[in-house]
């Protein structure tokens, strides 16, 4: 008998975009199966925000999107994040000319000289202060331009681009889902469920504390595998669309120029005025974003580029970012579509009728769940907080759990599952310039140990809030 070599089947992760296009698919069959349906909103006078009335759920007659429909959401999708779009534009182009000048190589060859052995460091150093901004102020879209940034560094210093971008994305995603002071998530939920603002302190500090150590000592470990043995690396033999760095040898020993010294104090200008404006004065994307284009002007001059040459740089930097460009705009038409099939509301509505019953174990634990699923639905922690907030409040006072347990589900449910849910990361994926697929190799470990810590959590807020 002939003997017949049977093929292992191996699962292949699809395209990033074919993830987001079934996602909408199947978006746009929910719209025709799942009732429209809306609460009444009236205007916080604390917040100045829209929040659903509780009990005043009914379905509408709204016509379900049709095929076209799912082409015309894509399409207000790009319009609705095209500030986002820009700011990652603006901000790689910025990058793009410090690299191209040579400011980035020779920088990186001088860090190495007078770090060492000591580089890994710079990974718990910038989580910790990521994740303390996150935590306290709510930055968090602030920080898309230093992707391209910290990928370049990290590939130069013999890492991966999983190790740059997730050094960025890990720490400001677990402070802000860790939120002590957080404005965005912490003020409006205890706002809206009508507890004292930032009451609760000891025990979020706690959870953000406990959070850090854990994704700092994950991804510590991935990296020194990684530096160890480059072939162990998730993205071994995947070609990267970022910015391109020069490896550790030829890094080592180069000395910058006074032009290329000048652009380097302009980088660090630019990060510090960033912050200062964020933090003193209210900035947000669009202010950013021209910040970055700004920036990207006056390093072209610095370097000695002419106009034309300026104009040239910059149309060579978006070339490496249409990629994550077009994700902003996927990302965005997914909740275009539910909003044309008006499903959201019946979504929340139905899921949490589920708890009503519950003890109060069993529903400190489903509204971390449902706070979880809804955020697949929802983009926008302050959108999610005036959805949810309003209807948890009275249910967690019917099962006995206290209000602060509700909003602590929430701020879990809204901010750790941006690392995991497509809808979410992918953008962010986009911006580290690797596929979503290896993403989930990395984080999907991590994010089952998030789960199991959250619950830990949940419960024992159960016990402290009372």
């Amino acid at each position: 008998m002939a003997n017949t070599e049977k093929k292992k089947f191996q699962f292949k992760m699809p395209h990033t975009y074919v993830i987001l296009v079934s996602i909408m698919v199947l978006m746009l069959v929910l719209t025709h199966i799942i009732p429209a349906g809306q609460y009444d909103r009236v205007e916080d006078p604390v917040s100045g925000k829209m929040v659903v009335v509780d009990g005043t759920y009914h379905e509408i007659d709204v016509e379900a999107p049709g095929i076209f429909d799912l082409f015309l959401a894509l399409q207000q999708g790009y319009v609705e994040s095209a500030n986002i779009m820009f700011l990652i534009i603006f901000s790689y182009g910025f990058v793009y000319v410090l690299t191209k000048n040579g400011t980035m190589d020779k920088a990186l060859g001088t860090m190495v000289r007078k770090v060492g052995k000591r580089v890994q460091l710079l990974i718990p150093i910038t989580m910790l202060v990521l994740g303390i901004l996150g935590s306290t102020m709510g930055i968090y879209e602030e920080v898309y331009g230093l992707f391209p940034v910290f990928v370049g560094i990290f590939m130069a210093l013999g890492y991966d681009a999983i190790v740059g971008g997730a050094t960025i994305f890990l720490g400001v995603s677990l402070g802000y889902a860790a939120g002590t002071t957080n404005p965005f998530n912490i003020a409006v939920a205890q706002d809206v469920a009508g507890v004292e603002l930032y009451s609760g302190m000891g025990l979020r500090w706690a959870i953000f504390i406990a959070f850090e150590i854990l994704a700092i000592t994950y991804l510590m470990r991935y990296a020194s595998k990684v530096k160890s043995d480059p072939a162990r690396s998730l993205l071994h033999g995947v070609p990267i669309d970022s910015v391109e760095s020069k490896g550790l040898d030829d890094l080592d020993g180069i000395k910058m120029t006074t032009r290329q010294k000048l652009c380097l104090l302009e980088f660090f200008g630019v990060i510090a005025f960033l912050t200062y404006s964020v933090l003193n004065l209210g900035w947000y994307v669009d202010e950013i974003a021209a910040l970055f284009l700004m920036a990207m002007v006056v390093a072209g001059i610095i370097s000695g580029y002419s106009a034309t040459e300026i104009c040239k740089t910059f149309i060579e930097s978006t070339k490496s970012m249409v990629s994550s460009m077009l994700i902003v705009g996927f990302t965005r038409g997914i909740t275009v579509l539910m909003q044309q099939g008006c499903i959201t509301d019946t979504i929340v509505y139905n899921l949490v009728n589920l708890l009503e019953n519950a003890s109060k174990y069993v529903a400190a634990y489903g509204m971390l769940i449902l706070q979880n699923i809804i955020k697949f639905f929802i983009n926008g922690s302050t959108s999610q907080a005036t959805i949810t907030m309003p209807i948890m409040t009275p249910v967690a006072d019917i099962v006995g759990v206290s209000r602060q347990t509700a909003v602590l589900a929430y701020c879990f449910g809204d901010g750790f599952s941006d690392m995991f849910w497509p809808t979410a990361c992918a953008l962010q994926c986009g911006l580290m310039g690797i596929p979503l697929g290896k993403w989930y190799k990395f984080m999907t470990p991590l994010f089952g140990i998030m789960v199991v810590l959250q619950t830990v959590f949940i419960i024992l807020s159960v016990y402290v809030y009372v």
